[in-house]
């Protein structure tokens, strides 16, 4: 697994959104101060795979994934596994009662060359990719398909946890027995004899219930298939033996239902010809159609001469003129001597109306007049008013004025107002222009009375005028209608006459409608006669029809009396000839119902001789008993192959408890997985010395004595030492040869192609002196050197980092830690 890319947000400090290429950083170094995030990125790479982190202590820990404060968490990585590429994406929310839940969880699997900055346009991997998972459920099958390695493995071989990177190296014997049991997965044989333990019990239990079944399986020796087998023969033949007489049975019947059916047959015949009888009074039918023929054409002739009758009245009516004219005309009359009189009434309202009019005109006028000099009346006693105002002063203002008043020139209170004197000239003037004001009113409200009698006099005689005019215009139409008219009294002539034809009409109609009401009826009485005549002839049809087997005569289709005449004739003879017949039919079938009896007999006996109940059906009682004891046969055999088939599993079952017994007993002492364990450690430790002595510039050897390890310094003698007592140089080769081997062992072991295209070291290197560190350095670039995979290291020491071409630097302010690539 080889990261390429690695988005961020709300993820542990990354707040804000944070984007890591790795594309072209084949070696790279995570650099910052402690505590600034750089650890964190490989926490994201592991969560983005497998969901959980190291640190966190499984997943339980989900709540570290994210941001103090923050809702959701995202991370998403693009990788590359053995040349394909990947996107992997987990989010993670924190619900409404503070709940943190992984909320969504992906992987995909890119196309050829895919892009990874494509991501930056706002494309989603969904849009290209090909869906591997799409739940958390699915994420643990399809990231190990696509690595190679589960989470403990690739732990410990692509990235290697701060602070466990020497543990495997100083480990005690029995500690790192465990580790390697762990990592290589040897547990494997503990659940394999659980399981062989579990089958022998299971294959135990089989054995048993074979057994049960076994002694349940009784009667299926020799003896009884004997036995059966002798009834299945003796079946066999009584089979064959009713089979052979049912034939000649069932001719007996056919014989005897054939005699049975001609006697039947005649004696039907003999009903159907001896029921047929003439219908009651079918002689009168055909006389009564030529009655009812007659009773119709007379009826016929009184409707003509009615309607001639009809015509004739109706044209003279036509002839006489226009009825409803006349009585126009003497409307007119009326009309215009009614009219005349309301004229001269109507002339002497509008005359006097005119009158009205004229005089409530004067009327007006003279209210007029008054009311001017009422006006002028009043303006000369408010001038004296003025005046007398004018000459005294304080009379004026006192007028107003009542006791407890303000006075409204000195504003003090006016506890009784003085007396007017008799000598001031105000109080006869004030009281000549109320006078005066009464007056003036009174002319107006006179004016206005005679103004109003006035428009109504006018109204009435427009009326009047209005009516006038109607009426002279309706006495000159009716004048000019009546100019050229007939007299009343011969119109009133005129009018009796055509009252005379119209009766004359009214009667004739009557007339016509009684005659062509008998009309009806008697052609209703021919049409009933004529369906009684066909009714007639259907039943004999009908008769006739059922009786054309027979072969019945010709007969006269122009009188149905002589037609059903000369066929109860012919039916009377056929009935006579076929009573003669009768009697030879009955012995017949007696002579064939004895020959079924004696056949049944037969048959009978050899049933009851076999054992075996009779019924009507003595075929099918025979092919039944021969079923059941084949059966019998049948599930017999079944039976004792079911035995032999129990026995073949009793001896597999039993067979395999044996087995099962022993595997678990061998896989129960230690001594296979110690000599797993041996093998493993031996493979381990020469695949770790070859690395090493390629790190170190072949100074180094890794050798184990006893579960011990130990380095073989070739530059002193071969001088062989404890790895306790390496340097932190020394000690940070040896570690980083035990993994890169182990790695490599465990992606052998792996049960799907491992991908091990990189290698992530999460060390502190502070503690280490400048020798040591730069042997570490020469370590690392060493390891780059080989090309085979990308190597990453998690340092804050300057030293170190300054040698790494490719630095991720991660810095940490107050709100979120950011990272800024620097070097090639």
């Amino acid at each position: 697994m080889r990261p390429m890319r690695l988005d961020l947000a709300g993820f542990t400090v990354f707040r804000a959104a944070t984007t890591i290429d790795f594309t072209d950083a084949d070696f790279f170094a995570l650099v910052g101060p402690t505590g600034s995030g750089k650890s964190t990125v490989l926490d994201a790479i592991c969560f983005a795979l497998y969901g959980t982190v190291p640190r966190w202590g499984g997943t339980r820990g989900l709540a570290n994934a994210l941001a103090p404060s923050a809702t959701e968490a995202r991370v998403r990585l693009v990788f590359e596994s053995a040349g394909d590429r990947y996107v992997a994406t987990r989010v993670v929310r924190r619900d409404s009662r503070g709940n943190v839940k992984t909320s969504g969880a992906g992987l995909q699997l890119m196309p050829p060359g895919f892009d990874p900055a494509k991501l930056d346009t706002g494309l989603s991997p969904e849009d290209l990719g090909e869906v591997l998972a799409g739940t958390v459920a699915e994420m643990e099958d399809a990231v190990l398909a696509a690595v190679g390695l589960p989470y403990e493995q690739f732990t410990s071989c692509v990235l290697l946890p701060q602070g466990q990177f020497a543990d495997f190296l100083h480990a005690r014997p029995a500690t790192r027995q465990q580790i390697l049991v762990n990592l290589l997965g040897l547990g494997i044989y503990e659940r394999v004899r659980e399981k062989a333990g579990t089958r022998a019990s299971q294959a135990e239990a089989k054995f048993e219930v074979v057994d049960q079944a076994l002694a349940g399986l009784t009667g299926i020796d020799d003896a009884a298939l004997e036995e059966v087998s002798a009834r299945v023969d003796q079946m066999r033949e009584l089979a064959t033996a009713v089979t052979a007489a049912v034939p000649e049975r069932e001719a007996a019947r056919t014989a005897a239902r054939e005699a049975g059916g001609a006697l039947t047959a005649l004696d039907a015949d003999l009903a159907v010809l001896d029921a047929v009888r003439a219908p009651t009074g079918v002689a009168e039918v055909a006389r009564a159609v030529a009655t009812a023929q007659t009773d119709a054409d007379e009826a016929a002739t009184v409707v003509a001469l009615a309607e001639e009758r009809e015509e004739k009245l109706r044209g003279e009516l036509a002839a006489a003129g226009d009825e409803s004219a006349l009585r126009l005309l003497l409307r007119a009359y009326e009309d215009r001597a009614g009219l005349a009189g309301e004229a001269e009434t109507v002339r002497a309202a509008v005359a006097a109306a005119q009158a009205e009019h004229t005089a409530a005109t004067a009327e007006l006028t003279e209210a007029q007049a008054a009311a001017e000099r009422a006006e002028a009346n009043l303006a000369a006693a408010f001038q004296a008013h003025e005046q007398a105002k004018a000459t005294d002063q304080a009379v004026a203002l006192r007028a107003p004025l009542q006791d407890g008043a303000t006075c409204p020139v000195c504003e003090q209170t006016v506890a009784r107002v003085p007396a007017v004197p008799a000598t001031s000239a105000v109080p006869a003037a004030v009281a000549a222009g109320k006078a005066a004001r009464a007056a003036s009113d009174a002319a107006k409200a006179a004016v206005d009375e005679r103004d109003g009698a006035l428009r109504e006099r006018e109204r009435k005689l427009v009326a009047a005028r209005v009516r006038q005019e109607q009426l002279d215009a309706r006495l000159a139409a009716l004048h000019t209608q009546l100019a050229d008219a007939p007299e009343p009294a011969a119109l009133n002539r005129a009018l009796a006459e055509h009252g005379r034809l119209r009766q004359e009409l009214e009667e004739s109609a009557a007339a016509v409608r009684a005659g062509r009401d008998g009309s009806r009826r008697a052609r209703a009485a021919v049409d009933t006669a004529q369906e009684r005549l066909r009714t007639a002839w259907r039943a004999f049809d009908g008769t006739r029809d059922g009786l054309a087997r027979f072969g019945p005569p010709v007969t006269d289709r122009e009188d149905v009396a002589a037609a059903w005449a000369t066929l109860t004739d012919w039916a009377a003879a056929e009935v006579a000839r076929r009573r003669s017949e009768r009697a030879d039919r009955v012995a017949a079938v007696s002579a064939a119902e004895a020959q079924v009896a004696a056949v049944e007999a037969r048959v009978g006996g050899l049933l009851e001789e076999a054992g075996v109940p009779a019924t009507d059906d003595p075929g099918r009682d025979a092919a039944v008993a021969l079923e059941r004891v084949e059966a019998q046969l049948r599930e017999l055999n079944r039976r004792r192959e079911q035995a032999g088939e129990l026995r073949e599993q009793r001896a597999t079952y039993e067979r395999d408890a044996q087995v099962a017994r022993a595997l678990a007993g061998h896989l129960r002492a230690n001594n296979f997985e110690r000599w797993l364990l041996t093998e493993a450690l031996d493979l381990l430790v020469d695949g770790a010395s070859t690395i090493l002595r390629e790190l170190s510039g072949d100074q180094y050897d890794l050798v184990h004595d006893k579960g011990e390890f130990f380095v073989v310094d070739h530059h002193d003698a071969g001088l062989r030492r404890g790895v306790r007592t390496l340097s932190g140089g020394e000690t940070f080769q040896a570690s980083l040869a035990l993994a890169l081997a182990l790695a490599e062992q465990l992606a052998g072991m792996s049960t799907t192609a491992a991908s091990l295209e990189s290698i992530v070291l999460d060390e502190g290197f502070g503690t280490l002196d400048a020798a040591t560190l730069d042997t570490v350095a020469a370590t690392l670039e060493n390891l780059a050197a080989r090309g085979d995979r990308m190597v990453g290291v998690v340092t804050h020491v300057p030293a170190l980092a300054e040698r790494i071409p490719v630095r991720f630097e991660v810095r940490k302010d107050a709100r979120s830690a950011r990272i800024e690539r620097t070097g090639r």
